[in-house]
């Protein structure tokens, strides 16, 4: 089923490029082993450079104890990145190197200083201007060199500082990088004590002038208070404030005591008049009355006895009424004089409230008069105990900064965790790496010279091996009774009849045979004969299969039955005979659309016939602007106007534009395949070698669209696509002929 189509090309020879780089193999190895020779002699002429490396650690350190509390000061945060990456631009600061360099007297060494060689040969040379004239000083050129050697450089995800150095000596590439390390932490150390020594140094002026200022504060507050007469007794109280404070604690009291005065006034008073005075606790309280209620209770007590034997009007009996009716009458006299007690009392607490009530409102209008004074002390206050707050400040920060300007007390904020140590190997040159890289780099070259040669002379190109192989159809369950045809290059055979029309509609093939494919209802693949089409009798080949002659169905219904059978993924339309064929592919897409399956029409016709037959306007972005980048792959894609199906218009772009980008045509309609069940592309008129470049890719099946042709045009038709390598020609003709009265309906 899938077309398949031999083109002229050529391949690259492996097996050749190989030999080639063998027969040259003695060149090759010499090439070798000089780079390699070459490679040696260098690296043996190159002076051997050493490294040294020493490795500081970034951290916040403090003196164990800082001011005169002898308390542990908390370390300060760990640094972040980029203050890490500061430290290492100090490190390379041209102050420090200057000082190492200075240290170690590196100006006096050749290594560093190599301008400085004023032989008769360097004189010469500056004179004829091959060299020139040394202008910069010594140090600058130290410098220079120095910074050339020295590497600094984080470690990754650390907060470690690595220094190195290359030089030429071991010894002092060793030396330059530990001396780099001692003077960064002297460096650092001198930043912190001179900060504490500026502070030290600001703060002494500021602590003398703020004790003057606090002095003068405190003397203006003491002449206030004598001026005005506020003295305290307290940090917080005055005299009068006191005063008032306690006379309103005795007036609260004595009011309280005239209270409880005038309470048990009125209710002795109202006990007397009731006759309960019994019940008063004050009068109970009073001894008389307890006397006398004694007294009383023991006349009862007689009267009680002697009633029994005597009578009311018995001398004894009177005598004893007449002591009772005596004694009620003592305990009503005291009732009355504690009850002048009380009253007594009550008014006592009444005049003592009075008199402490004036002392109140005395002491509140002097209270007021010391309120308005006040404020302007709480002024002068709060103004001395600002100024007192600063001084203690002040002090404190000058005692811990004092403490920290001696040299050892202000430690740098880095360690030292691995010192360098003289390299005992030189780390370049590598004799060995260098010189096997430079050996196989001048073999990959030579080899690589050696194929390109052998491909530019097109003694490595070879032609191009493969043939288009027809694909295995897909098994179908149900045959119809009819099939439709499939015309194939035929082996050559014995003269014979031409085979009967299958379909009223259907052309006549004159002096060839259309064979059937036939199949079974549980036959799982399907097998098609190969037919010829030629007008000669042609030599059958003794593995050529049977010819049948029978019917057959070039119905378009047959061709769309066949292609779903088949799961087609694209459809080629080649319509010889112009718009009459191209109506066809149109019944074709609306007839596969009707059976469910998603198709998609691509009008690649000059004429726009089947844009014009499907889409609502002639006017739609279509394939040609597609082709010149105008629109979108989404935007060219329209629906049906009578199924369905989906048609890619012809376009509105400029035909001769939309052809210079055709390459990529089959990209695009790939991507339709990719989307749809079946892809019809109508090509109109067309020859095969143009539908060549849009058929190469698998599942794409040839479909010849004929009306009425003669048997010439079928013939030259179908010998175009043979011998441009299409093996399968699926032909397609309607039930009617397009120019008969009715072909629109059946179109529709």
């Amino acid at each position: 089923m899938s077309v398949a189509a031999n083109q002229s090309d050529v391949d690259i020879d492996l097996g050749r490029l190989v030999a080639a780089v063998w027969e040259r193999r003695i060149t090759v190895a010499l090439v070798t082993i000089i780079a390699a020779v070459a490679a040696f002699l260098v690296t043996t002429t190159i002076a051997p450079r050493y490294k040294g490396e020493a490795r500081l650690l970034i951290t916040a350190r403090e003196p164990v104890y800082t001011g005169e509390s002898g308390q542990r000061q908390p370390a300060e945060p760990n640094f972040d990145e980029l203050s890490i990456m500061s430290q290492v631009e100090i490190l390379k600061s041209s102050d420090l190197i200057t000082q190492v360099a200075e240290k170690l007297d590196l100006a006096s060494r050749p290594e560093f200083d190599a301008s400085a060689d004023t032989s008769a040969i360097s004189e010469i040379l500056v004179g004829f201007g091959l060299k020139s004239p040394v202008n910069s000083s010594a140090g600058e050129r130290v410098l220079k060199h120095f910074n050339e050697k020295l590497d600094v450089y984080v470690v990754p995800s650390s907060r470690i500082v690595a220094i190195e150095f290359t030089s030429e000596d071991p010894a002092l590439a060793a030396e330059v990088a530990n001396a780099m390390a001692d003077e960064y932490l002297t460096f650092n150390a001198g930043l912190k004590i001179e900060n504490n020594s500026n502070a030290s140094a600001w703060l002494g002026p500021e602590i003398d002038n703020l004790r003057q200022k606090v002095r003068e504060s405190e003397e203006r507050i003491a002449r206030y208070r004598a001026e005005k007469g506020l003295l305290q007794v307290s940090d917080t109280e005055t005299i009068a404030a006191k005063q008032l404070s306690d006379i309103s604690a005795e007036l609260s009291r004595v009011r309280g005591e005239k209270a409880d005065a005038e309470a048990r006034v009125r209710n002795v008073r109202a006990a007397l008049e009731s006759g309960q005075s019994d019940s008063i606790g004050d009068v109970l309280a009073s001894s008389n009355v307890q006397r006398l209620k004694e007294r009383e209770s023991n006349i009862r007590a007689q009267i009680a006895d002697l009633s029994t034997t005597l009578l009311e009007g018995h001398p004894r009996m009177k005598a004893l009424r007449s002591q009772l009716a005596d004694v009620e009458g003592q305990v009503r006299n005291e009732t009355r004089k504690v009850l002048s007690s009380l009253e007594s009392n009550a008014r006592l607490a009444a005049a003592r409230e009075e008199e402490l009530v004036s002392q109140v409102n005395a002491l509140k209008t002097g209270s007021a008069r010391e309120g308005e004074e006040s404020v302007e002390l709480r002024e002068l206050e709060r103004e001395a105990a600002s100024q007192r707050d600063l001084l203690e400040t002040y002090l404190a920060r000058f005692r811990e900064s004092a403490s920290r300007s001696a040299p050892a007390s202000a430690p740098a904020d880095a360690r030292v965790i691995s010192r360098a140590v003289p390299p005992a190997e030189p780390y370049f040159p590598k004799t060995v790496p260098i010189i096997i890289v430079a050996a196989l780099a001048a073999f990959l070259l030579t080899a690589i010279w050696t194929m390109l040669t052998e491909l530019l002379s097109g003694r490595a190109l070879r032609p191009a091996e493969g043939a288009y192989e027809a694909d295995a159809a897909t098994a179908r369950v149900d045959v119809p009774a009819s099939h439709p045809a499939v015309a194939r290059r035929a082996p050559r055979a014995e003269p014979a009849a031409p085979a009967e029309p299958a379909a009223p509609a259907a052309p006549e093939v004159p002096a060839a045979r259309i064979a059937a494919v036939t199949g079974a209802p549980v036959q799982s693949e399907r097998r098609r004969e190969q037919v010829s089409v030629l007008s000669a009798p042609v030599e059958p080949k003794p593995e050529a299969a049977p010819v049948v002659e029978g019917s057959f169905d070039f119905s378009v219904e047959a061709v769309a039955d066949q292609l779903l059978a088949d799961q087609t993924l694209m459809a080629i339309s080649v319509s010889p005979e112009g718009d009459r064929g191209s109506l066809s592919a149109v019944m074709l897409a609306r007839t596969v659309a009707a059976e469910g399956a998603k198709v998609l029409l691509v009008d690649l016709t000059g004429s726009g016939c089947p844009t014009e037959l499907m889409a609502e306007s002639r006017r739609l972005p279509g394939l040609t602007d597609l082709l010149c980048g105008e629109v979108a792959i989404a935007d060219v894609i329209h629906a049906d106007r009578l199924s369905d199906a989906q048609i890619v218009p012809h376009g509105n772009a400029n035909a001769r534009r939309a052809m210079r980008a055709i390459d990529r045509l089959p990209m695009l309609l790939d991507s339709f395949a990719e989307a749809y069940d079946l892809v019809i592309v109508e090509c109109g008129m067309t020859n095969a070698a143009s539908v060549g470049r849009i058929a190469s890719r698998d599942g794409t099946e040839i479909v010849l669209s004929v009306v009425d042709p003669s048997k010439e045009e079928l013939d030259a038709a179908l010998s175009d696509f043979f011998d441009n390598g299409f093996e399968d020609v699926l032909l397609m003709t309607p039930s009617q002929y397009p120019d008969r009265p009715g072909h629109r309906r059946a179109v529709a």
